[in-house]
């Protein structure tokens, strides 16, 4: 569960981190930009997109073979293993805000999707918590403490977890971990809703997506406590500039030593090339994440770095 609520958030941090001030919000998003002190992509690189194979995807695995992954572009994943077909964090929509435009088309449309069992959502920021998209997919909801009620208010059930708290959806386990992070829909309810991650275990993988977070020593006990995980959806992207992003959002080299402490056998990169939400060059996430790998000497076929639309098969033997 997350730590005690302070005297002014009812969530906070394991670190007992709250939400920047309102004064280091207008500093990056005000001052700076008119002082000219914030980094520009003058050149912003296409983010690769491949047509999904929408026969492959209309079936999940049954139990017994491997999960299928399938990148949707930004946080938004297609999980599949076990008869279960998962969303986690669906953003189908081409705005997710004034001035904030996808870059990259969707993988594919929602009329194109799959049966979907249940939509996961790590926290209610408008990236991550798409309400249109949520909407026209329809389908239940598992999310933190606190969200029932708000998703209730759109005709869409919701079943609440604490951290470490668990759900089934047919054969698969889904369990909230923590992350490092804060939520807020609006202007007074900042930390009302617990923010997470989820571990989704089937038959032949168990896997983990971080949601938004930020580098913090629960990665080691996430991967402890959760047992192998066989593929790590983690963030790369929107970290810059560090002395601002770097409390909720991990850069690729952090994300790296994520990956480290949490034993997992692969990383997949998202949270990068479809909004353009920070300040660092949009191509450069990846570049750095490979560059990384590279010096620490990592098994190179460990880190995914998909295109928009890419699937994969993971299970325990690492295939």
């Amino acid at each position: 569960m997350a730590r005690p609520a302070s005297r002014r958030f009812r969530f906070v941090n394991l670190d007992g981190s709250e939400p920047q001030p309102l004064s280091a919000v207008l500093k990056w998003a005000l001052v700076d930009k008119v002082l000219g002190r914030r980094r520009s992509d003058n050149a912003p690189a296409a983010t690769p997109r491949v047509e999904v194979d929408l026969s492959q995807i209309a079936r999940a695995p049954a139990v017994g073979e491997p999960a299928r992954l399938t990148w949707l572009g930004h946080a938004s994943w297609l999980v599949q293993l076990d008869n279960v077909s998962l969303l986690i964090d669906p953003v189908f929509s081409h705005s997710i805000g004034p001035g904030v435009h996808r870059l990259v088309p969707p993988a594919l449309e929602v009329a194109q999707l799959p049966n979907i069992d249940a939509q996961l959502v790590t926290h209610n920021h408008r990236d991550h918590l798409d309400l249109p998209s949520l909407r026209a997919v329809g389908r239940p909801v598992i999310a933190g403490l606190g969200l029932a009620p708000f998703f209730m208010r759109q005709g869409l059930p919701c079943t609440e977890l604490e951290w470490w708290g668990a759900a089934r959806v047919g054969d698969v386990t889904v369990c909230f971990v923590p992350a490092q992070h804060w939520s807020r829909r609006g202007l007074t309810d900042a930390n009302e809703t617990l923010w997470g991650g989820f571990v989704i275990a089937g038959s032949t993988a168990r896997l983990y997506h971080s949601g938004d977070t930020a580098y913090f020593d629960g990665f080691s006990e996430i991967g402890r406590r959760s047992g192998p995980i066989d593929a790590a959806m983690l963030p790369i992207g929107a970290y810059e500039p560090a002395w601002f992003m770097s409390k909720q959002h991990m850069n690729p080299e952090e994300a790296t030593q994520a990956f480290v402490d949490l034993r997992a056998r692969r990383l997949f990169a998202m949270h990068h090339g479809t909004f353009k939400l920070t300040d660092e060059p949009l191509a450069e996430p990846p570049k750095r994440l490979t560059a990384e790998w590279q010096r620490r000497s990592l098994d190179p076929d460990a880190c995914r770095i998909l295109p928009v639309g890419g699937s994969e098969t993971v299970d325990a033997s690492g295939q």
